[in-house]
């Protein structure tokens, strides 16, 4: 008897241990030479791939030129999908000129279409793949099969659909997203993608958009009108202040903003009419594009709002209000007639970010604008903000400003300027300006009146002789620090 068979009856159920562990070996190293037999093909294939890729790089002029005929590469699976690859590439980052080149190319050579045919014959991510190249091709050839794919069932195909194109950005590509928003469609895809589609293929005709938007349902309406906000022109005129009415608020909302865009005639008339609407992120938008119109009829409006229940939309109306150039007199003295302290207190506020009162206090230096820069300055003082004058006393670098500055506090008999000299008679470092804020104080001293008594006077307070002449004896060290 063979001496192994004796062994394994000796071995007894031991023997499928044995087999077991012959098997296990055996597997182990089939497993390994496919492993390595694998490796070494893709080695193979990816040598011959960067051969073939490095070749048709030294080519491409000549390709793209006609000089080598597509003949020559389309025979090769390998070297279609890398020539496809770079001209795609290629196609990011050209230009105008060389974009229609390669894209000429794409059309003579085949590749066009045989993406055009996969797109309507593949399913899947193989289909997603395709859809994704046909949308970096750019070619208007390519969106039925784009279009058809937003039909598909499965959601990444229909966003990938979606998303190519979106990359057109021509008018053509919008209509199939449009139609079938209309008839109630493509609910499932993100509202993302859609509005980012829509943005880059309407911007050319937004009137298809308003079209669209009256007859889609009330899920999809607020989507559409933020594109359209983003894209609104002149083009679409009057019809866009119908919007102001609409039932949604998130429509009248992007109506407001449109409207700043496309300035039609009658938007002034619509955004006054959104300013009072009863949510307020409506108003807060409405108040936003009166401030982009920058149109002085606005300014009641505007003090409405600045009243507003909303924080931030008195904050936006103290914004826009700042920026009306030559009516900051009315402005304040509307303001003050509200007897909002709060509103006040913003728009005084916005003036000052916003550089309004730095330029109405260098205007005391001028003697062509000092009349009407003294009376804007008194009403912000009456209103609550000496410390606006104060500081300029301390710091401003022009002379004549801080001694009008100095007259005007006087004037405004605010017994809230002795609190705040309190705290800045430290600050006084120059003999003229100890000067300025020793006289302030005793004339405020002498006519102390409470603030909501007192009258506004007619003309500024001049000097006594006894201080001018003191201060005329630091005049030089002062014009040499300024």
């Amino acid at each position: 008897m063979n001496p192994i068979t004796k062994l394994v009856q000796a071995m007894g159920p031991g023997t499928y241990v044995v087999q077991a562990v012959i098997a296990s070996l055996i597997g182990a190293a089939l497993l390994l030479a496919f492993i390595m037999g694998r490796r070494a093909a893709r080695r193979r294939y990816f040598g011959r791939r960067d051969a073939r890729a490095q070749m048709l790089r030294r080519q491409l002029p000549d390709i793209l030129a006609g000089r080598i005929m597509p003949e020559a590469w389309r025979r090769d699976a390998l070297d279609d999908r890398i020539l496809e690859a770079i001209l795609l590439d290629c196609l990011e980052v050209a230009g105008q000129e060389e974009a229609e080149q390669i894209r000429h190319c794409l059309r003579i050579s085949g590749l066009l279409d045989k993406r055009i045919h996969q797109a309507r014959h593949r399913r899947g991510w193989r289909r997603l793949n395709t859809l994704v190249a046909l949308g970096r091709m750019r070619c208007p050839e390519a969106i039925p099969a784009l279009a058809e794919g937003l039909d598909d069932d499965n959601e990444q195909v229909a966003v990938a659909a979606a998303r190519g194109l979106g990359r057109y950005a021509m008018p053509e590509a919008a209509e199939p997203i449009l139609d079938r928003l209309e008839y109630g469609h493509l609910r499932r895809l993100p509202a993302n993608v859609l509005q980012s589609a829509l943005y880059h293929c309407c911007r050319d005709r937004p009137s298809r958009l308003l079209h669209t938007l009256h007859f889609t349902d009330d899920r999809l309406r607020p989507l559409l009108a933020r594109v359209l906000a983003e894209v609104a022109s002149a083009e679409l005129g009057e019809d866009l202040v119908q919007l102001a009415s609409d039932p949604l608020p998130e429509v009248r909302a992007s109506a407001a903003r449109a409207m700043a865009g496309a300035r039609p005639r009658l938007a002034l008339a619509g955004l006054q009419q959104l300013a009072t609407d009863s949510e307020w992120f409506v108003r807060l938008r409405a108040v936003v594009a009166l401030g982009m119109l920058q149109d002085a009829r606005a300014i009641p409006v505007l003090l409405e709002t600045l009243c507003d229940a909303n924080r931030f939309v008195r904050l936006r109306a103290a914004g826009a209000l700042s920026r009306l150039e030559g009516h900051e007199e009315e402005i304040l003295v509307r303001a003050i007639r509200a007897r909002d302290r709060y509103a006040l207190q913003a728009l005084i506020g916005e003036m000052q970010r916003s550089g309004a009162m730095l330029t109405v206090l260098n205007g005391l230096a001028d003697p062509r604008r000092r009349q009407r820069s003294q009376r804007i300055l008194l009403a912000a003082v009456r209103a609550g903000a000496p410390r606006l004058l104060l500081d300029a006393v301390l710091h401003h670098a022009n002379w004549r400003v801080r001694t009008q500055a100095v007259r005007l506090l006087a004037d405004s008999q605010d017994p809230e300027v002795l609190r705040l000299l309190r705290f800045h008679e430290t600050d006084a470092q120059r003999p003229r300006e100890r000067i300025l804020l020793s006289w302030l104080e005793r004339r405020l001293r002498e006519t102390a009146v409470p603030a909501e008594q007192s009258a506004p006077a007619a003309e500024a307070v001049e000097l006594p002789r006894a201080e001018e002449s003191a201060s005329h004896a630091g005049a030089s060290l002062v014009r040499e620090k300024s």
